[in-house]
């Protein structure tokens, strides 16, 4: 399959702000997409809530702004993975080794990134 080009990206090590994590969020997306990655798989928790935490929620917002259009191609939620796995594999198919952690999983975001 060649070199492994999925990174991923832990943003709520160390429990940071919501702020912080965005920043976290940012720069780990540029670093990865400079790299050469293919995908980013982001874990932003849940949240003790039940309705989802608010890095998940800042993530969903932060990915759908104009800043990062140029860098991202798209993104899916892990709860939402079954629905469009086939396209995301399609578009980098080492993602099928990641799929264990992501499939259903509301603590992660899947991200491809503009080649």
């Amino acid at each position: 399959m060649g070199a492994i080009k999925v990174k991923e990206i832990n943003l709520e090590q160390g429990s940071p702000t919501v702020e912080q994590a965005m920043g976290r969020l940012v720069n780990g997306l540029s670093t990865a997409k400079g790299a050469g990655f293919r995908s980013v798989i982001l874990i932003h928790g849940y949240g003790s809530s039940g309705i989802g935490g608010a890095i998940k929620v800042g993530v969903l917002g932060k990915l759908k702004e104009p800043m990062l259009k140029g860098m991202i191609r798209d993104f899916v939620a892990g709860e939402k993975w079954n629905e469009h796995k086939k396209t995301y594999l399609e578009q980098c198919p080492q993602l099928k080794e990641y799929e264990d952690r992501i499939r259903g999983n509301p603590g992660v975001t899947v991200v491809i990134l503009k080649g």
